[in-house]
């Protein structure tokens, strides 16, 4: 071998043994991305797991989470049998019980509530994938008590696109990987929607003139291959994008004729101080907005898409006083406060490098313009012979949701996108069907019924357009025990789980009866304050009796949760169960078109255990609820979820899945019952997906043949054009009753909050907890985030995965830690006003020189998840849940608020402040807090975790020759002889 270390031996390698005689196909569950998985089984037992290459999502890449889901199948960890508790909660003493008396306790709890007051039941769920069948569930039991994790997870994600564009990110849409030519991510955590996101920026990074920039304040993951890392001061992201809209506006960098035929930015607006319709539309007798056609100077329908509009000017129409909407944006943004340099100190970013980003965005934007020659049809009818496109993208997460301003900083990416002309176009960031929805979508959150044992009229959850959609009494006080819809937070679209027990046990606004939760660690890691949790769980009364009267919780693992509750419902790991990952909830849809899938159980249960939807389907029946029994009372699915996943029906011919529907399976979206419809998909890959034509792949929000298909699919009510609201008229008539304006205002405490937080604009403000804690006292950022590898407690207690990682650090900047005089592995206390926590450290120089993070969920309470006692995990693993707060201190005087955003109720997990202290030599060695271990039912790992020495396959006798493989050309060839250049592993020819 010469000098080279890239040069090949030439051998010969034997092929992979035969490790199955079995392979089944299913969806992965290690994680929210839904790939698609083969699992191997040798005598039905799990061999390994690799991704399907005929799935849509990953196309066959699978992570080390997805290959390692067989650790998950064979935790210690795993309930395996009904439990009743005859301790104290948080005890851990339970007694088994079989599943009849477990259903029926949970009947007779649940069937009184019911018949006295529905509402008096709370059920959350956690990061399941089947809320339209437990949203459905609680729609039918009458309460309205009702919601999933979005609240704490990216509700502010998911609300600013669906009210200003009609989607949102992940799951809503995708960046056009294939052919954006600029891609910026803010705040991305590392395992969202990660493998599509791996094979988007690797095709990204091996194509020719692209950039990858990313924005975030850690360098980690994704961030780690940017080709340009922005790392900005958490929670000052809106300032940045107004930074740089101010320079697309200065330089006048605006596709306008697309705003002109595709936003509201020319519809008039009412610009009349103290006037009760001041800041709304000026609207036609038929209710359409307005704007002014330059054309032959009048007022037209904003709906007819063939008007010259004008964009600024103050003019009188119909007697009243109007600018188009577009002036109030420029006048905004045009401001001096919102310059590169003005808000550099806040942000962190140097005022060059946001004057470039926005100049290099704006020459790919409009210089660089992609051109598809594909002709199509508007939805006026217009016929187009080509496809243009700007080639610049955005993706954005978590990052930029968990902050208490992160709402108008989601609105501000999507507005600078459509300022950009580049959503849906070739090049742009992309819908996912069923999205685009109109702006915003059209169901309501339904009320409270007065008659008890009545079904609600609609779900529980909805989009809100004005005061008289929310979840108020007459005084203007919540109807929900999370506070969601109320004026406190009322476009809280995905509820307020991190509220839930506050509220109950402080019984603000009312107490309840029953508590039902599944799959959601509230007692630990999904708490934001876990010392003060675990208070509200095990709260009582004068009488001795706990507040909470009853918890119901159905888990697959003995968690730091399962001790604090009541009755558990034991359910199984995604390998043994049914799932549908439905058109009706979280699809697995593409930017080319529709998809969904299934789970089917690739190994038989092995200890007595149940399905969590099976179980709510079968408590359904026996508590009479309408859809989930016959007429003579029978179950209406005696086989369980599969039974509801193919006979269920939503609206006449459409159910759950959207794939061979109609009797033959003929049919797609549409169509009566296929009792064959599971098998059908499990021929086909567990999933299904159909390909839009190239004619209807973009401008889908007025895409004439789009808009015709996705109603023909029931996602879409109409096949109306659906424009981008740049300007939100739903968020000026809070605004106005905040004025005194209308039938339904809020109470004075919340009248200035809602006056400042619903402005129709985007708006930058510091973010609540860091106003009150920040400044000198406690000057550091202190951030989590879930690795790459693990996907919250369930990942981190596997066996395979905690290789990688058992235990966290502090990760700090080189800089901040000589400050403090800290070195690899010291111990430091993270302090602020609530508490401290104790942590080793890492120095690192990828992050904000201001900022600490960890990774979320590694530490564990002593006791849980089937560990050893000593497991590092509980030793030297730790959360900074123990410091954070769900609730604000108030002002004097003031009504106290949850740390959450004020428009969405979005939890405001990245807004903590922290101060360091170094430990002392006494001090070091072991994590704090440290509480009292819960009870172990499980004797945990007697040495090492062992897997598949009995499984080993038999030896084929085939060969193979090795291939050559060069990854990183261009950084390899110009040091290494004999390396051609390129990028990735692609020589330069090939690109």
């Amino acid at each position: 071998m010469g000098l080279n270390p890239f040069e090949t031996v030439t051998e010969e390698a034997a092929l992979s043994p035969e490790v199955s005689d079995e392979v089944k196909t299913s969806t992965c569950y290690m994680c929210a991305c839904r790939c698609g998985i083969k699992v191997h089984l040798k005598s039905g037992k799990i061999r390994y797991i690799e991704g399907n290459p005929d799935h849509p999502v990953n196309k066959g890449v699978l992570c080390a989470k997805g290959s390692a889901g067989i650790m998950h199948q064979y935790s210690p960890a795993k309930l395996t049998k009904p439990l009743l508790r005859v301790g104290e909660r948080g005890s851990g003493e339970f007694k088994e019980i079989e599943w009849d008396e477990a259903l029926s306790l949970a009947t007779d709890w649940l069937g009184e509530l019911r018949n006295r007051d529905p509402g008096k039941l709370a059920f959350f769920t956690g990061r399941d994938q089947s809320q339209s069948l437990t949203g459905w569930w609680a729609t039918q039991f009458g309460t309205h008590n009702f919601a999933a994790h979005g609240g704490f997870c990216s509700v502010n994600m998911a609300a600013g696109g669906l009210y200003t564009l009609g989607g949102a990110f992940w799951e809503f849409g995708e960046p056009d990987f294939e052919r954006t030519k600029y891609l910026v991510m803010l705040g991305v955590a590392d395992d969202h929607d990660s493998n599509p996101i791996k094979l988007g920026l690797g095709n990204l990074k091996t194509r020719p003139g692209t950039k990858f920039v990313s924005v975030n304040p850690v360098r980690t993951g994704y961030s780690a291959i940017a080709d340009e890392w922005v790392g900005i001061r958490p929670g000052t992201d809106g300032l940045f994008l107004f930074a740089i809209i101010h320079e697309l506006l200065r330089a006048e960098k605006i596709d306008f004729p697309y705003l002109a035929r595709y936003s509201n930015a020319p519809w008039l607006v009412i610009r009349e101080d103290g006037a009760p319709d001041d800041g709304l539309f000026l609207r036609d007798e038929n209710g359409a907005p307005l704007l002014w056609d330059l054309a032959d100077s009048s007022a037209k329908a904003a709906t007819g898409g063939d008007a010259s509009p004008a964009f600024a000017g103050e003019r009188e129409v119909m007697g009243r006083k109007v600018v188009p909407s577009f002036q109030y944006l420029a006048e905004r943004y045009l401001d001096a406060q919102y310059s590169p340099e003005a808000v550099a100190e806040t942000t962190g970013v140097p005022a060059d490098v946001t004057r470039r980003i926005a100049a290099e965005l704006a020459e790919v934007a409009f210089e660089q313009e992609l051109v598809i020659e594909q002709p199509w049809t508007d939805a006026w009818g217009r016929k187009h012979d080509k496809m243009v496109g700007r080639p610049v993208s955005f993706h954005a997460m978590r990052g930029i949701s968990a902050h208490s301003n992160g709402f108008h900083t989601c609105r501000a990416i999507h507005i600078l996108q459509a300022l950009l002309g580049s959503v849906d176009v070739p090049g742009g960031w992309r819908y996912k069907a069923p999205f685009p929805k109109p702006v915003p979508p059209g169901i309501k959150p339904a009320w409270p019924k007065a008659e008890a044992a009545t079904p609600l009229s609609g779900p529980p959850l909805g989009f809100p357009r004005g005061p008289e959609d929310l979840i108020v009494d007459q005084y203007g006080e919540p109807l929900r025990i999370d506070k969601a819809y109320s004026w406190e937070h009322p476009l809280a679209l995905h509820g307020l789980m991190h509220m839930v027990l506050h509220n109950a046990a402080t019984q603000d606004p009312y107490g309840i009866d029953v508590l039902f939760m599944f799959m959601a660690n509230m007692a630990w890691n999904s708490s934001m304050n876990i010392p003060k949790t675990l208070g509200y769980f095990t709260a009582k009364r004068d009488d001795g009796e706990y507040v909470i009267p009853k918890i119901i919780y159905s888990d697959a693992f003995w968690s730091e949760t399962v001790p604090y509750c009541d009755l558990i419902l034991p359910d199984t790991t995604y390998l043994e169960r049914w799932d549908c990952i439905s058109m009706l909830d979280r699809p697995i849809s593409s930017a080319h078109g529709a998809g969904d899938s299934i789970r089917q159980p690739v190994v038989p249960l092995d200890r007595d255990v149940r399905p969590f939807q099976t179980v709510l389907l079968d408590l359904g029946a026996r508590l009479g609820l309408p859809g989930m029994v016959n007429n003579d009372g029978s179950p209406k699915y005696p086989g369980g979820y599969s039974d509801y996943i193919v006979n269920h029906e939503r609206s006449p011919g459409i159910g759950p899945l959207s794939g061979w529907r109609g009797e033959n399976g003929e049919k797609s979206g549409v169509g009566a019952v296929n009792p064959d419809q599971l098998e059908r998909y499990i021929e086909n890959g567990c999933f299904w997906s159909e390909e839009l034509p190239h004619s209807a792949q973009y401008f889908k929000f007025a895409n004439r043949e789009y808009l015709d298909y996705a109603k023909s699919m029931g996602w879409l009510g109409h096949a109306d054009p659906i424009a981008f609201h740049l300007y939100n008229e739903d968020l000026q008539r809070f605004r106005l009753a905040a004025r005194g304006h209308g039938e339904i205002q809020p109470p004075p405490a919340h009248r200035e909050r809602i006056e400042t937080y619903f402005d129709p604009l985007p708006i930058w403000y510091q973010p609540f907890l860091e106003a009150d804690e920040g400044g000198e006292e406690f000057p550091v950022h202190a951030l989590s985030q879930r690795p790459m590898h693990m996907y919250h407690s369930w990942g981190s207690q596997n066996a395979w995965l905690r290789q990688i990682t058992s235990a966290n650090k502090l990760h700090l900047h080189r800089n901040l830690a000589a400050k403090h005089e800290l070195a690899d592995d010291d111990w430091v206390w993270i302090e602020n006003g609530r508490g401290r926590v104790k942590a080793q450290v890492k120095l690192v120089t990828g992050v904000n020189e201001n900022v600490v993070w960890t990774w979320n969920a590694i530490g564990k309470r002593k006791g849980a998840w089937g560990l050893d006692k000593d497991s590092p995990e509980f030793t030297r693993g730790f959360l900074l849940n123990h410091i954070i707060t769900e609730m604000l201190l108030p002002k004097k005087g003031d009504k106290a608020y949850s740390n959450s955003d004020p428009v969405t109720g979005q939890a405001a997990w990245y807004d903590l402040r922290v101060r360091l202290r170094k430990c002392s030599p006494a001090e070091a060695g072991e994590t704090e807090p440290m509480f009292e271990p819960v009870a172990k039912r499980f004797s945990g790992q007697d040495g090492p975790l062992e897997f598949g020495d009995d499984l080993k396959g038999d030896d084929t006798g085939g060969k193979s020759p090795l291939r050559d493989f060069i990854g990183q050309r261009s950084a390899n060839h110009s040091w290494v002889e004999g390396i051609r250049d390129g990028r990735g592993n692609r020589v330069r020819e090939d690109t």
